[in-house]
């Protein structure tokens, strides 16, 4: 076997991706490795969201000419940075010698060929997203009790400050058959949680088996009948339809955790986004969703520093983080993307500033996060258990909030899921125990 390696760069689609790509490679004989230094071919799976993406893919290649100065290896880009700037890759890294964007993956093994019988660089950045997803092997490779599936890619909403649709292309969702098939095979496998991935997940508008279009509330409800339980990111404020609303106090296997972005909390800095809600939008929406699930906890991504954002702009992102609460964030100073509307925008904010609000906006939700932690301590979860600890008979689980959760004297257990008591908090997990229910008196 020839040793494959994959570095992966951003969200979970691209862990996704990258085990997919694994599986189209096995075939033709190439098996996993650890390490760059060993592998006949290395590919990079990239990521364009954040800053400075695209040079640390390039100081990632320079490491690998060395490698390739001195032996065979064959090196990819691939992902969003090889979507974005195919052509400029391979001006100036020409060490590379295939360059794949994310929709077009499924034609490595043809690529790989073709450089083998002619050299050169072999370059594939079209959007072929449903032949993509015929020609992927049927068989996820997921390990484990826990399982990403993507169901939906591309999206149509052009935030000015995103690359997305242009490195992932239209909005496209996978039949319910195909989907559902996938779901079994993995269950199959052991999984008992499956996170349903796209790029906007509840933009989701597949064909299902009775030739209708599903949403993604439909599709969850049946998935439901298949595994335990389900999660789905990342999610636009802009698609939370009814039903799919009502799904999270409907459907049981659905996890009261809800990724839901929002950016600001600024109407001005929402519209010059161009996300097509307001902040008032966003808190009746947060509101509609606890009355549906009234034990559901939110996370966010928040965006500060946008072109134009004035202190009373960011004021007012406070201000909706103080409304809504938070059990957890992702935050960042906003970086020009290339090619993005944002980035030819007038009026950028000092670095000094960014850095500034990013750290009081961070201190805000560290406490909201601390608090819903803290506010942990006597309940009992249902905790589905992962892999061992790092002390014996120790096991690690996952919480219904996506949180870790050690217990003691349950290694046994992993693969199932177990009421467990929150007994304590430690820095980035929590501590639990395992709840004996008491035998029947006869």
């Amino acid at each position: 076997m020839k040793k494959l390696f994959i570095k992966t760069y951003g969200c979970q689609m691209n862990v996704y991706d990258s085990a997919r790509m694994a599986e189209l490679l096995a075939p033709i004989g190439y098996g996993p490795t650890d390490v760059a230094e060993e592998a006949d071919m290395v590919i990079l799976n990239t990521c364009h969201i954040r800053e400075k993406a695209a040079e640390k893919v390039y100081s990632e290649l320079g490491r690998l000419k060395k490698i390739k100065d001195a032996r065979p290896l064959t090196i990819a880009v691939a992902g969003c940075v090889a979507q974005a700037e195919g052509e400029e890759i391979v001006a100036r890294a020409p060490q590379v010698d295939i360059v794949v964007g994310p929709q077009s993956y499924h034609r490595l093994p043809e690529m790989i060929a073709k450089i083998a019988r002619s050299g050169g660089h072999a370059l594939e950045t079209d959007f072929p997203a449903l032949e993509k997803f015929d020609v992927l092997p049927k068989e996820n490779s997921a390990t484990g009790v826990t399982a990403f599936l993507t169901v939906q890619e591309g999206c149509d909403k052009f935030c000015t400050f995103c690359v997305v649709p242009y490195t992932r292309g239209a909005e496209y969702s996978r039949p319910v058959a195909q989907i559902e098939d996938e779901v079994r095979r993995l269950v199959a496998r052991g999984v008992r949680e499956i996170t349903l991935l796209g790029q906007n997940v509840n933009a989701y508008c597949g064909e299902g088996p009775d030739g209708k279009m599903w949403s993604l509330a439909r599709l969850l409800g049946r998935l439901s009948r298949i595994v335990g339980r389900l999660r789905y990111t990342t999610s636009h404020p802009r698609d939370m339809g009814d039903d799919l609303i009502a799904a999270h106090g409907d459907i049981e296997a659905l996890m009261p955790y809800l990724h839901l972005p929002v950016q600001s909390g600024s109407d001005t800095i929402l519209g010059a986004m161009n996300r097509q809600h307001t902040a008032d939008d966003y808190r009746r929406l947060a509101g509609r969703i606890r009355a549906a699930r009234p034990d559901i906890a939110l996370s966010s991504d928040f965006i500060v520093g946008f072109p134009g954002e004035s202190d009373k702009d960011f004021e007012a992102t406070l201000q909706l983080v103080r409304d809504v609460g938070y059990a957890g964030a992702f935050s960042f100073k906003y970086s020009p993307r290339p090619g993005t509307p944002a980035a030819a925008a007038r009026k950028h904010i000092p670095s000094d500033v960014k850095d500034a609000r990013l750290q009081t906006l961070n201190t805000l939700l560290l406490e909201q996060q601390e608090a819903f932690k803290q506010g942990c301590i006597g309940r009992t979860m249902d905790v589905l258990f992962e892999k061992p600890g790092r002390q014996a008979g120790q096991a690690v689980g996952r919480s219904p909030y996506l949180q870790s959760v050690h217990v003691e004297g349950a290694s046994q257990l992993i693969g199932t899921q177990q009421r467990v008591r929150i007994d304590g908090v430690y820095p980035n997990s929590l501590k639990g125990s395992l709840v004996r229910e008491k035998a029947l008196a006869h």
